[in-house]
């Protein structure tokens, strides 16, 4: 699903591809893009191509990105001549950003992300942030130790990716920069715990949209299907989230890393340099520079009072505000439901599912941080005054991110219009023998995410497709999980190492990493493991592996890739 320096460059490609809103999905007319799609062909993946290798390129995000959309704006306005299209594409750009800035889900990420800014100054400034710090210190007395800290946190945070990029860096940043633990190893580690473990998480602000797809996809067909029991029956079989789960435990207990990521790790604990050189940190340095004044007393509950301030709330948040839209709407069987027994594990469920995520997560970073607030003002650690002024410069610090992220759903949109993902689907979606369809599907839905950097209008594009395929070639329970599962698990990879992907842009801030380094680093291991889901997981599926041999053997084949082609990280 949420979230620019070299950040730059691959923070505007994330956010570029921040498709991943339901909102902005569905925004484009589908026969004008079909239409878009038939005339530009091949011509409707010049946007992505040029925003992407400006970025990598310039390592200058927001250039890259205004790039991008420039270049859509230009091919939509072309009818009207040359010159005329220069004047209207550039017209368009701008009311493509402005219908950005006015969607109410984009406003309220943007507002999210700059409220939790504000939060984790004030935590700086009270001395939480370094409190918590030196605690986790005493017991991550490694690398090993610290990077599994983070990774369980990320687990801990399942209900939400955006939640889970934002929360887990700022707490674990401190530790893992004392272990000598690259930046890019930490941005790693959030990113591939955010989507990966929402998507399969039983309750979490994906389950609605995902089994939303699932059931129209069996009723478009004519059959009745438990779309929630379908849901969790496709988890056996979403092996890129399972693998790349594992995957980050094995580098952690092996200490071994290869390709960029063992390049940046190696610098890390040689030279005690968590960034590189000319690396261009997400998040302002005013930001992460925050300390405390000389006296305070460093006080841990500082941290985690406004930190499980901000995790409860959105909970709270999520169930109230999702059952405040499922009490005011026409399914009679969830508001009956919700009325007797409004604590079930149904009603939890559905409510999440129903929530606007963006909404409740500005309201609890917003609530959180004047809890924090009231907690540093009380103890005199500071006045009001100061409170209020650290909290903006907090939220300075990640407006850079805000503009970034609009230009990335302004491309988005564009990318929509154009039809570039109906383009994907038509050359890329031939005639396959049945057991390679999984693998075919994963694929598929790998390169549509990474061109649009968006898993949800991933998901929304092939799941229709998908089902039905599937089910005529083979109507049996397990074929039909495994298909449905691969089209949810692409999308989430293709999303996950994509530069122009929300998540991966969060992930980076969160980790204050260089976009760039943070993408470049995760692209190898990402892409491993997508080889590994591939040829050892959805191809001996379709040839009628059980699971139960499939998850053991391909958990194998990583550590022992990892054994054979990774190497020690050199001590300083």
């Amino acid at each position: 699903m949420v979230r620019s320096h070299k950040m730059a460059f691959l923070s505007a490609i994330s956010l570029l591809f921040t498709l991943t809103v339901p909102a902005l999905l569905f925004a484009a007319d589908p026969v004008v893009a079909k239409a878009n799609a038939e005339h530009f062909k091949f011509l409707t993946l010049i946007p992505p191509v040029v925003a992407i290798v400006l970025a990598f390129v310039t390592r200058n995000v927001v250039l890259s990105l205004f790039a991008g959309i420039f270049s859509g704006t230009f091919m939509l306005s072309l009818q009207g001549g040359v010159v005329s299209a220069l004047q209207n594409g550039f017209i368009k750009l701008n009311h493509e950003v402005l219908g950005a800035l006015a969607d109410p889900w984009n406003a309220g990420i943007v507002l999210q992300c700059l409220a939790i800014g504000g939060l984790i100054a004030l935590v700086s400034k009270m001395g939480g942030a370094k409190a918590i710090a030196e605690a986790l210190a005493k017991k991550a007395t490694g690398p090993t130790s610290a990077q599994m800290y983070a990774w369980f946190m990320g687990l801990l945070i399942f209900f939400d990716d955006y939640a889970n990029s934002l929360t887990v860096g700022p707490i674990m940043r401190p530790v893992t920069d004392r272990m000598k633990i690259s930046r890019e190893k930490l941005a790693f580690i959030i990113d591939a715990t955010a989507a990966p473990i929402a998507g399969i998480a039983l309750i979490s602000t994906w389950v609605a949209y995902e089994i939303g797809l699932i059931k129209d996809g069996y009723a478009g067909l004519g059959l009745e299907a438990n779309a929630y029991g379908i849901f969790v029956g496709t988890i056996p079989f979403r092996f890129y989230n399972i693998l790349i789960l594992i995957f980050i435990v094995a580098t952690a207990v092996m200490l071994r890393e290869f390709g960029p990521m063992l390049t940046a790790e190696r610098r890390a604990r040689t030279t005690g340099k968590v960034l590189g050189d000319h690396a261009k940190p997400m998040v302002a340095a005013e930001s992460t520079g925050l300390e405390p004044d000389e006296g305070v007393p460093l006080i841990i509950w500082n941290a985690i009072i406004p930190i499980m301030t901000l995790i409860l709330g959105a909970f709270l948040g999520f169930y109230f505000n999702g059952r405040g839209s499922i009490m005011g709407g026409d399914d009679a069987a969830l508001i009956q439901i919700l009325k007797e027994s409004p604590a079930s594990f149904t009603a939890i469920r559905e409510a999440f599912g129903a929530s606007d995520a963006s909404i409740v997560l500005f309201e609890a970073a917003l609530f959180a941080g004047i809890v924090a607030m009231i907690l540093g003002v009380s103890q005199r650690i500071f006045s009001i005054e100061t409170a209020v002024d650290t909290w903006v410069q907090g939220v300075k610090s990640l407006v850079i991110t805000g503009v970034i992220l609009l230009l990335a759903w302004s491309l988005s949109s564009v990318i929509k219009q154009l039809g570039t993902a109906m383009y994907l689907v038509a050359i890329l979606s031939d005639s396959i023998p049945a057991f390679s369809l999984p693998a075919i599907i994963f694929i598929l839905g790998s390169f549509i995410s990474f061109a649009t950097g968006t898993s949800y209008g991933t998901m929304g594009i092939l799941m229709p497709l998908a089902i039905p395929l599937a089910y005529a070639i083979s109507p049996e329970e397990s074929y039909m999980l495994m298909n449905v599962g691969a089209v949810l698990t692409g999308a989430i990879f293709g999303d996950h190492c994509s530069p122009i992907s929300d998540t991966t842009i969060l992930s980076s801030m969160g980790a204050a990493c260089d976009h760039i380094d943070h993408t470049r680093t995760q692209l190898a291991y990402a892409v491993t493991v997508a080889l590994v889901t591939v040829f050892f997981g959805y191809i001996p599926a379709g040839l009628g592996v059980p699971v139960y041999i499939i998850l053991p053997v391909a958990i194998a084949v990583l550590v022992g890739i990892l054994y054979f082609f990774g190497k020690p990280v050199e001590e300083a």
